[in-house]
């Protein structure tokens, strides 16, 4: 199964104290519990889980940033001697969605952090690029970004998007934002994660299993090493519907969904976390920001109805292509065409093997994605 710093699987938000709670959010395929409280990381490790802790006093809101690095140490150190030894520890929980304002100061958390806990991440979470530019305290997304990694020096890059709407729609800027957040994470050489949905409310569609595919799918076409699920219990407030554990505790349809998609990782993993992201493109609709099959590295051909191929790289050179069906309600045929010879093979989502690509595997479900790789001759 994979670790945490290979490749992160959080349910996004507060866990509690329950041990069997955290039985099932394994269960379900993740390897990280969400953010826990100090006093329950006993719970969380005979779970087989690591988490995020979470400790009212070093939320880091808008005061909190602007306390002098002597307050923040003290903070910190007082956190990391209660907490910092136990094997459930991954990381310590500072803001979700700041603005570039807040930035300086989550600096000074994030270094106290590093300093008291070098082993641990900082978690810190930025806003989509739908957000608006007084949100962002930048004029566009990609000074906020910039901003961020400049300032914070943060150990990776973590963004919320939802893009799945009621109509059956993908929201205008999905790719564009993975776009943005992968060349700033090649260009500082940080991991990032993505924060999709995991329930329905205001205007987002209703989980089904093509949606989680295509979720998964994007983010390991774009060189992700992290997808975080908005939420795994469901909000008891608003319109708030249909995530994994419902608001009387109960399993819904959406558990069995997220935990296939959560198993599909764990069976890719092993080989995609030997990989680095070379290119991205689209083929044969583009959307506008992102590129096209003229920017390919490995293929001269790509054949199906909309498609989305992340190009990478493996040990030794190995060309690797991750090909997914954009569709969210249709399936697809495909082919490709690399520019070298030699044997096309696939790595199953369902048994981690690779092995040749022939016969039915040319489909894909709606979201579906599909590592191929070419073992050269």
């Amino acid at each position: 199964m994979l670790k945490p710093n290979d490749f992160a699987i959080f349910p996004w938000g507060t866990t509690p104290g329950d041990e069997a709670a955290m039985k099932e959010i394994h269960e379900c395929g993740f390897n990280l519990a969400g953010f826990v409280a100090p006093d329950d990381l006993d719970k969380v490790s005979k779970a087989g889980l690591q988490c995020i802790v979470i400790d009212g006093a070093n939320h880091v809101g808008d005061a909190e940033a602007q306390l002098d690095e002597t307050e923040i140490a003290k903070r910190v150190d007082a956190l990391v001697a209660r907490t910092a030894k136990h094997p459930a520890v991954f990381g310590y929980y500072l803001r979700d969605e700041p603005g570039s304002g807040a930035f300086p100061g989550l600096g000074r958390w994030a270094a106290a952090y590093k300093k008291a806990a070098p082993n641990s991440l900082a978690y810190i979470n930025l806003f989509p690029n739908y957000a608006s530019p007084e949100q962002l305290g930048n004029p566009t997304y990609d000074e906020y970004l910039e901003s961020f990694v400049k300032t914070v020096k943060p150990k990776f890059i973590s963004y919320d998007h939802y893009a799945l709407m009621d109509d059956g729609t993908l929201r205008g800027g999905y790719f564009q934002n993975l776009e943005a957040v992968r060349e700033s994470a090649l260009k500082h050489a940080l991991p990032f994660w993505n924060i999709v949905l995991s329930n329905c409310h205001f205007r987002y569609a209703e989980p089904t299993p093509a949606g989680f595919r295509f979720q998964l799918y994007t983010t390991l076409a774009y060189g992700g090493r992290g997808i975080s699920y908005f939420t795994y219990f469901a909000p008891k407030i608003g319109n708030y519907r249909l995530a994994p554990i419902d608001q009387f505790g109960h399993k819904t349809p959406t558990w069995d969904m997220l935990r296939n998609v959560n198993l599909q990782l764990h069976k890719l993993g092993p080989t995609y976390i030997t990989l680095k992201s070379v290119n991205v493109f689209h083929h044969p609709n583009v959307p506008e920001g992102c590129s096209g099959i003229e920017t390919s590295k490995y293929l001269s051909a790509v054949s199906g109805d909309d498609l989305l191929v992340g190009e990478l790289e493996g040990p030794g050179g190995v060309p690797y292509v991750m090909v997914v069906n954009k569709s969210l309600h249709v399936s697809t045929a495909f082919g490709v065409t690399f520019k070298e010879p030699g044997q096309v093979k696939r790595v199953s989502a369902y048994t981690g093997t690779t092995d040749p690509w022939v016969g039915e595997d040319c489909w894909l479900a709606p979201g579906q994605g599909m590592l191929l790789c070419l073992k050269k001759q």
